[in-house]
């Protein structure tokens, strides 16, 4: 049967070469288990105890939750096609739980790197220079995405009210205090700006190319990690890790959740949350630092 559904994939699913192979693998796999745990010869007989069987011997085999799971899918496929080629009557992986993904904890900088990479003297006193100065500041001190960051324009941003308009995720809008510091960095990078282009106007792009045109991702992120490469020592150095820093700085200096959720622009506090979990392990620290009997 695992040559009938090999075919299937090929022919009528029209599956990549690599899915292919990793399905047949997979499938051959738990072949050679059954055949030696349970003596069965075709692993259309298997039942649910063989497959959680099998799972649980290749947990036990230091696969990743990633891997096991992803054999699960294969299975999962595999038995739902001999169902509906009436081979079996009842699908053995029904109650076969995939593992649950151990959570990574977002990184972020610590307080005084991002100060080190935020110093003036960092950058060259050209528009360039500036420029990726306003880029570093402008992702550290508004956590805003890195899509968001080259679609704003000038006029989204309203140094009266200090404050900027973001258009997020499915064109939602949001409004983000600018900051003292950030207000008047903007405004030193605004004369340069139309030092440089005189005749862009405020309905042209917040951050631009060194010919004035639209920023796009592959600048922002060789312009980050250009900088961060200079003091930060973290795995990844990219426009996200500004954006954690962020959240994980206002809710270590106690921010409110709902707070710093509607900055980031989630949808709901779960993808908020993840960041107090970076804000626990400086309070556990700060605990058994400071408490007699800890």
């Amino acid at each position: 049967m695992i040559e009938s559904f090999i075919n299937y994939l090929e022919f009528e699913k029209r599956s990549s070469t690599h899915t292919v192979l990793a399905y047949r693998h997979d499938l051959e796999q738990l072949q050679d288990f059954v055949s030696v745990s349970f003596e069965i010869q075709d692993i259309a007989d298997c039942t649910h105890s063989e497959l959680r069987a099998w799972v649980i011997d290749l947990v036990e085999q230091g696969l990743t939750s990633t891997s096991v799971n992803r054999k699960i899918a294969t299975l999962r496929s595999f038995y739902k096609f001999l169902l509906r080629s009436r081979v079996i009557t009842q699908d053995p992986t029904y109650k076969l739980k995939s593992l649950k993904n151990p959570k990574k904890l977002p990184e972020f900088i610590q307080e005084v790197t991002i100060e080190s990479v935020l110093e003036e003297d960092v950058y060259a006193p050209t528009f360039e220079g500036q420029r990726d100065r306003m880029v570093m500041e402008f992702l550290y001190l508004t956590g805003v995405r890195l899509s968001e960051l080259t679609g704003l324009k000038w006029s989204a941003i309203n140094l009266i009210e200090d404050q900027v308009k973001v258009l997020g995720k499915r064109k939602k809008e949001r409004i983000i205090p600018i900051t003292k510091t950030l207000k008047q960095n903007i405004l030193s990078y605004q004369k340069v700006f139309e030092e440089r282009f005189p005749k862009l106007g405020m309905n042209h792009y917040f951050i631009v190319s060194n010919k004035g045109e639209q920023s796009y991702s592959m600048m922002i992120y060789r312009i980050v990690r250009h900088y961060l490469d200079l003091f930060a020592q973290n795995t990844r150095r990219s426009p996200h890790l500004l954006r954690h820093t962020f959240a994980t700085h206002l809710l270590n200096k106690g921010a409110d959740l709902n707070a710093v959720k509607d900055l980031l622009g989630h949808a709901n506090l779960a993808a908020t949350q993840v960041y107090t979990h970076n804000s626990m392990e400086k309070l556990k620290a700060v605990f058994e630092q400071a408490h007699p009997k800890a």
